[in-house]
């Protein structure tokens, strides 16, 4: 439960919280079957506010001053392929963000974004992943996350790390999923933390549309959707994960 700290409400009538003022989050959305999932649910319970702008639906991505913090999220589509044309619009408000005191945070294709954005390379993996791998902290992780923690992906490009970057970790077929930059007011997240079993049930019933012709059935690394879904108790385990992440995340939200 939130407490109210005992400090004068900001300007406007805000109240101030023990992690920082209540914010206005804007999700942007690549495909109706790549929601927010726990991400939106994580910002409500803790109080903050949150919109979603339908990228794939052609609507305009939020003015800048209409948000607290950005959170991009996954794709259908690879960078390297044709882009659709409101990808640059995106890309300009990423580009903006980064330039920005806001926090900013991909999963995904939106952490692939980011580190496109940060300069870095974003290329063909040697395997796709897909379903739950067991991730390993890397020695100079900034992430307040376990050694060693299971995670759900559905990737099959990688990307680098930024200069000025702190990762993540690493995965047996990707060596980097995810940094930290700007101190952890940017966060890209090649694994999905904000998985649940309703949102990898969406992935599943579109595969056809998220398959990488290039993955053949010899990938060591792709599961079958009855795999993935025979124990829910492994999106519980998620929850407590992104828990900590978002924590870390919104402290970089506080007004100046």
């Amino acid at each position: 439960m939130l407490h109210l700290l005992s400090q004068p409400p900001l300007a406007g009538g805000e109240k101030l919280y023990h992690h920082g003022r209540i914010m206005h989050i804007y999700f942007l959305q690549h495909a109706d079957f790549l929601g927010p999932a726990r991400f939106a649910d994580w910002l409500t319970g803790m109080g903050h506010s949150h919109n979603t702008c339908h990228l794939y639906a052609d609507e305009a991505p939020p003015g800048f001053d209409n948000f607290d913090a950005l959170i991009v999220l996954d794709a259908p589509f690879g960078l390297h392929e044709a882009p659709p044309d409101w990808l640059k619009r995106e890309r300009k408000l990423i580009a903006r963000v980064l330039k920005s005191g806001k926090p900013l945070l991909g999963v995904g294709v939106g952490a692939q974004l980011i580190a496109e954005a940060l300069g870095a390379i974003v290329s063909p993996g040697t395997y796709a992943e897909r379903g739950w791998q067991r991730i390993t902290l890397a020695d100079d992780s900034p992430f307040d996350l376990p050694e060693q923690f299971e995670a759900f992906l559905w990737h099959r490009d990688i990307f680098g790390l930024p200069e000025d970057a702190l990762p993540l970790g690493a995965s047996a077929a990707s060596p980097l999923q995810g940094f930290a930059w700007d101190g952890g007011r940017v966060l890209a997240l090649q694994c999905h933390l904000e998985a649940t079993a309703d949102a990898v049930e969406a992935r599943y019933a579109h595969a056809d549309t998220l398959d990488d012709p290039r993955s053949t059935a010899r990938d060591t690394y792709l599961q079958s959707r009855e795999a993935v879904l025979e124990n829910p108790r492994r999106f519980d385990r998620l929850a407590p994960l992104l828990d900590r992440v978002m924590v870390d995340w919104m402290r970089h939200a506080r007004t100046p």
